[in-house]
């Protein structure tokens, strides 16, 4: 970014800061650029709003309330619309809309919401709001709500984990990270399995420094040849969508991850798509082998390798080759 004042480029800087958020006080990592000759200091919109959802992604954390992506995915699971959401729940007539654009839920409502993700609970409340709906949506709702596949909807246990600091505070679904592997296969070509493991950490921490949480929900953890997904080698193995294939090129031997599906893109937002393009774009032509020892320069990995220890997402505001 250029200097208003002098069209100089600025120099980017971290600093950690703390906000205060309903009367809480959080740390989180201040993204700006210096006019070094003025000393003035700048910001965009979307810096402020990562800083925004690295200090409520801890509120959330903190008070059980749901991130947006789980309000937006459990009224799609009963088919209904925000009006009528907010309606059954007792909120402000456009409150669940404004829940789906990022406000953050009171801790009771949030709790609230929390609770109807249980099929029982929501159809429970329904019954109890009866009395508010016309007649024809409260048949529809309950039609459409009172499904037994609602009680036996899971994810596999690879893919169940608390949301924090360790998986930058990502959603951590089966199916996101199916396609955002198989859109990586779709712009880099076959990938070694070790350097998908690149390709994702940097996809992820370079999410999580500009947005503020992560593409994928992965944990991390540094090893001998540089950061890699927490049992990587089962996720790769869970979708039937993707090939796992032994092959040598040149003078080297291992385990390619192949697909002929195409990714769906509509799971991700514009941000996510144009950071996974970035990835893609300069780091498709570097080798296994030069991935590992690009990674080798970050303080992720130089910091936690000795005790193969999960790496914090903090440490993407440390990122050396991106």
């Amino acid at each position: 970014m250029k200097s208003p004042f002098t069209d100089k480029e600025m120099k980017l800087e971290y600093e950690k800061r703390t906000w205060k958020f309903r009367g809480e006080e959080y740390d989180y990592i201040h993204t700006s650029w210096l006019c070094e000759d003025t000393g003035e200091r700048f910001t965009t919109d979307d810096t402020d709003t990562a800083g925004f959802v690295q200090v409520t992604n801890q509120y959330r954390t903190k008070y059980g309330i749901p991130f947006t992506d789980e309000i937006i995915a459990v009224r799609k699971k009963y088919s209904i619309s925000a009006s009528k959401m907010s309606l059954i729940l007792g909120f402000g007539a456009n409150q669940w809309r404004h829940y789906e654009s990022g406000e953050v839920p009171s801790v009771s409502n949030g709790r609230m919401i929390r609770s109807i993700m249980n099929p029982d609970v929501f159809i429970d409340m329904v019954h109890s709001s009866r009395h508010i709906l016309q007649p024809k949506d409260y048949e529809k709702i309950i039609r459409q709500s009172d499904l037994s596949h609602l009680h036996s909807e899971f994810q596999p246990t690879i893919f169940v984990c608390e949301r924090g600091i360790y998986n930058g505070f990502g959603v951590l679904s089966a199916d996101r990270v199916k396609n955002v592997l198989l859109y990586v296969l779709m712009k880099c070509g076959d990938v070694f399995y070790t350097k998908m493991n690149k390709l994702l950490f940097y996809a992820d921490f370079v999410a999580y420094r500009q947005l503020g949480i992560s593409i994928t929900g992965l944990s991390y953890k540094a090893i001998e040849f540089g950061p890699v997904p927490e049992r990587w080698d089962r996720i790769y193995s869970s979708f039937e969508e993707i090939s796992i294939e032994p092959r040598i090129v040149g003078d080297r031997e291992g385990t390619i991850l192949t697909t002929s599906v195409k990714p769906d893109i509509s799971l991700f937002t514009e941000s996510e798509l144009c950071i996974l393009d970035e990835i893609c774009t300069l780091l498709a032509g570097y080798t296994s082998t030069e991935l590992s020892e690009l990674s080798h320069q970050e303080p992720a990995w130089i910091d936690n390798h000795h005790s193969s220890s999960r790496i914090s997402y903090e440490y993407a505001y440390a990122l050396k080759v991106l």
